[in-house]
């Protein structure tokens, strides 16, 4: 079997091309730029394409098929080729439904915490010894590719991004799975570039639910009260409904437990998402004493509240957090491990929403639990993605007036450096780097 990949250097293309190639399916691929990791990792494989750019002479009859990257451009030269012959076009979703609509699929959807609740499942489910295929949108610690793909795999565990699918395909990504075994962690308004209101988006995890699979289940965190609305709107009674909200637990020295399991992360959400990660393991028979036993060795995925380096009156973190929710969320956990120390909050604005002036307002009082606030953007950013320019007196507004603003990160890493980190802690919160700034060489010169 042939596989051609259009933009085969995205983070996800890059792996379900890595996954493919090692359940033995010739691959090929194309684009106009790779970078690392995928340049070196497609390069490990022997996937790297001889040379950058689109070539329409490598789309040829004999394909069996051609998955397409969201990063093409609808008039890409090699996807005319393919519409051309006839060939069967496949975005990435929906190559992933293809090769596991046999299986029983997770889908874990939310505004946030979607890649933790997923690890969480994966990491259960290995220490059970229960083999699974997997979508997950993070390196995660002991699974070599963020995309399995196997023929003997009787379950597959899917991160559910609601993203659009692919340039000719505008469906949100999780629409396309069919879950036997949904979940949803929250909904917040994201990704205003695609859906203009809240309504739209809340939309969008009603038409989730709409498509589980008869007989099959959903589980949905009550605590949150749009997940709670869609929830209980929706009127399917072929499907069973699993509730779920944070679990009586308790923080002693630093470390937090469930009952007699002591846990290797902490913080609200996380025990959020451990919940949701329990019932969907119990979907596939994992008892709840496995569950704790297991849970126990959970590190935390990549980039969520992930420590980077601690001594005995000082821990650096960072993490993913960028939307408004993940910073409250985010802050309050770190607030409650450690309630004695000064807490140093950076966050970065760098996603399309968070750079949007209107949306800018969801921020209001986002980092108030903070001792010190940084907000950093980049204007460069802007520039990039065919924004206005922004004032960091509007973004100081934006935040509730609670804020010190920064276009350098240099400079905010200066006053950082300035500081006395004694009982204190350093949280750095985005889904970019604050322009190349090294975690680790802070934490070091920190500490």
């Amino acid at each position: 079997m042939r596989v051609h990949f259009i933009a085969i250097g995205g983070s996800a293309m890059h792996n379900l091309a890595i996954a493919l190639c090692q359940k033995g399916i010739t691959v090929t691929g194309s684009d106009d730029e790779i970078f690392d990791p995928a340049k070196s990792r497609l390069e490990k494989y022997g996937l790297l394409p001889k040379e950058e750019g689109w070539h329409p002479e490598r789309i040829t009859p004999d394909l069996d098929a051609v998955v397409l990257g969201m990063h093409a451009r609808i008039d890409n030269p090699e996807l005319l080729k393919a519409q051309e012959l006839g060939l069967k076009i496949y975005s990435y979703p929906e190559y992933l439904y293809e090769q596991s609509k046999d299986k029983l699929r997770i889908v874990v959807g939310g505004s946030h915490g979607k890649t933790t609740t997923t690890a969480m499942i994966l990491h259960v489910l290995a220490h059970c010894g229960i083999e699974a295929d997997y979508m997950v949108g993070a390196q995660l610690k002991g699974f070599e590719v963020m995309v399995r793909l196997s023929h003997t795999a009787k379950v597959m565990v899917i991160e559910g991004d609601e993203y659009l699918t692919s340039p000719i395909d505008r469906r949100p990504k999780f629409h396309l799975y069919k879950p036997n075994v949904a979940i949803i962690t929250g909904i917040e308004w994201d990704h205003i570039n695609v859906f203009p209101t809240f309504d739209i988006y809340r939309e969008q995890f009603a038409k989730f639910i709409d498509l589980i699979e008869p007989d099959g289940t959903l589980i949905y965190c009550d605590e949150d009260k749009e997940v709670h609305r869609v929830a209980v709107d929706n009127r399917r009674t072929d499907i069973q409904k699993l509730l779920y909200v944070c679990p009586e637990h308790r923080v002693e020295n630093g470390i937090t437990y469930i009952g007699n399991t002591a846990l290797q992360v902490f913080g609200h959400h996380n025990l959020l998402n451990l919940t949701a990660a329990r019932l969907a393991c119990r979907q596939v028979g994992v008892t709840d004493e496995q569950f704790d036993e297991a849970i126990s060795t959970f590190e935390g995925a990549s980039k969520r509240l992930e420590l980077v380096k601690k001594n005995d009156t000082c821990a650096v973190y960072k993490d993913f957090a960028h939307a408004p929710s993940k910073l409250r969320a985010t802050i309050h956990a770190m607030r409650e491990q450690y309630p004695d120390r000064k807490l140093v909050a950076c966050m970065e604005l760098h996603t399309f929403s968070s750079l949007t002036q209107e949306f800018l307002q969801q921020y209001k009082g986002a980092m108030d639990e903070a001792d010190v606030r940084y907000v950093y953007y980049s204007k460069h950013a802007l520039q990039l993605k065919k924004l206005p320019d922004l004032h960091p007196e509007e973004v100081k507004a934006a935040f509730g007036g609670t804020v010190e603003v920064f276009t350098d990160s240099t400079v905010m890493v200066e006053k950082v450096m300035a500081m006395d980190w004694n009982n204190a802690n350093l949280l750095m919160m985005s889904s970019g780097n604050f322009d190349g700034i090294d975690f680790n060489q802070l934490a070091n010169e920190i500490l």
